[in-house]
């Protein structure tokens, strides 16, 4: 049943790329407005996800030496796969949009296979965990995958073949958590160490990409909102944790 769980978390996370398409019918002023609000309880739910659930599972297994060795080793293992990914960016002068949209692709599909390492990993050891995972990446993968498709169709690609691009590159997500849960299922040690792992990349997508998005609101009202926002993601992830 927990391998079931896997295919069915990372599929919904795979048609969450269907999510720009939605952007086409909003108008520019009104997504921006909420897009900033989804960040936000996006932002909220992954430090919640890494505080309330990946690290308390993590320090009942290990020695906090390890917890927080593994922790500070993917913080810094994911700010080093970002800078490779973005070192192209448009920086250089024979850097093109078609060149900058393939590159986005590119990342995206990394981005996604560990999403669905994380999340396989987890329902092997328990589908609360796989649960708590899922809903993390997931409110984090709609304002992303919005920001993907601006990014695809300001490259120049049509609308279809940024949706189709945009889809199959999610669905590495599949991959990821098919990879993921089996090896955990061979090797509880494979899980224990993910783990902390996860924590670590949960905590610097929050820290370093989407809270400074949230900090980009000027005005008064959007940035009570977006702290509301912020916070309900937090104390949703804290609810989850009570049961």
């Amino acid at each position: 049943m927990s391998f079931f769980y896997t295919l069915l978390s990372t599929l919904i996370i795979s048609l969450a790329s269907f999510a720009g398409a939605m952007t086409l019918s909003i108008k520019r002023d009104i997504l921006q407005k909420w897009l900033l609000s989804l960040v936000a309880v996006s932002a909220g739910t992954m430090l919640g996800a890494a505080m309330f659930h990946l690290l308390p599972e993590a320090a009942s297994e290990m020695s906090a030496e390890l917890l927080f060795g593994l922790v500070t080793i993917a913080f810094v293992l994911f700010f080093l796969i970002e800078k490779v990914l973005h070192w192209r960016h448009c920086h250089e002068d024979d850097c093109t949009e078609h060149s900058f949209g393939l590159m986005n692709l590119i990342g995206d599909s990394l981005h996604n296979v560990i999403d669905g390492l994380v999340i396989g990993a987890a329902f092997a050891t328990s589908t609360s965990l796989g649960m708590v995972a899922s809903i993390a990446v997931i409110f984090h993968e709609i304002p992303q995958e919005i920001g993907d498709f601006g990014v695809l169709l300001h490259a120049g690609w049509s609308v279809k073949k940024a949706l189709l691009a945009n889809f199959l590159v999610a669905t590495t997500s599949m991959l990821g958590g098919i990879i993921g849960f089996l090896l955990a299922e061979q090797s509880g040690t494979f899980a224990l160490y993910l783990t902390p792992i996860a924590a670590g990349g949960f905590l610097y997508i929050a820290a370093s990409d989407l809270i400074p998005e949230i900090r980009k609101e000027k005005s008064g009202q959007g940035s009570i909102r977006s702290a509301i926002f912020f916070i309900l993601g937090l104390l949703f992830m804290f609810a989850l944790s009570l049961f």
